[in-house]
């Protein structure tokens, strides 16, 4: 009967994950921007300052940023995270990036977010385009709220922030998560 059950929770948690993944965005093209998706992360970027003014001082300093409009994440033991999103370099569009994450463990439910991380110098942003990030378990994210970005600095070149746009979910770590990016032709 046990073993039943835990088959049943490993197969839904596999169906929840593929419907994340599936509904986070279309393939990722190295082709040329679409104006609505890019749109999008521009929005929630103003979205994050509105609830958090002081995320625009990330804005003006940082050297670059992704940007993730909209992250599925879902999971019932076995969960998956996925979204698309835009890379800006020195305030100029440079580039698409897809995150991803599949994750073992204590976790529960389905949520939708916003992610943005910024790049302090071009060496941590040099290592993002590379494709050798992948943020480790000792790596935070702040949640958007006000004034949550004052006490917040670069950790390993980078300052993370997360903006629940719905849902509930049991587990909020960035940890594992890792990256694929594409110059824009």
């Amino acid at each position: 009967m046990l073993h039943i059950s835990i088959m049943k929770a490993l197969t839904i948690a596999m169906v929840l994950g593929l419907s994340v993944a599936g509904c986070a965005g279309q393939e990722m093209t190295a082709e040329g921007p679409d104006a609505e998706e890019v749109q999008e992360g521009r929005e929630a970027i103003a979205e994050m300052k509105q609830k958090d003014p002081g995320i625009q001082k990330f804005v003006d300093s940082a050297y670059g940023y992704a940007i993730f409009p909209s992250v599925g994440k879902g999971g019932l033991i076995v969960g998956a995270t996925s979204g698309d999103g835009w890379v800006f370099e020195k305030g100029h569009l440079v580039g698409k990036t897809e995150l991803t994450k599949v994750s073992v463990g204590a976790q529960a439910g389905g949520e939708s977010f916003s992610q943005v991380i910024f790049f302090k110098d071009a060496g941590s942003m040099d290592k993002f385009k590379k494709g050798n990030l992948e943020l480790g378990a000792d790596v935070n994210a702040v949640a958007i709220k006000q004034g949550a970005s004052a006490t917040t600095g670069y950790e390993k070149g980078m300052a993370i922030f997360v903006m629940t746009k719905g849902g509930a979910m049991a587990e909020a770590s960035v940890g594992g998560q890792t990256f694929d990016y594409e110059p824009i032709k």
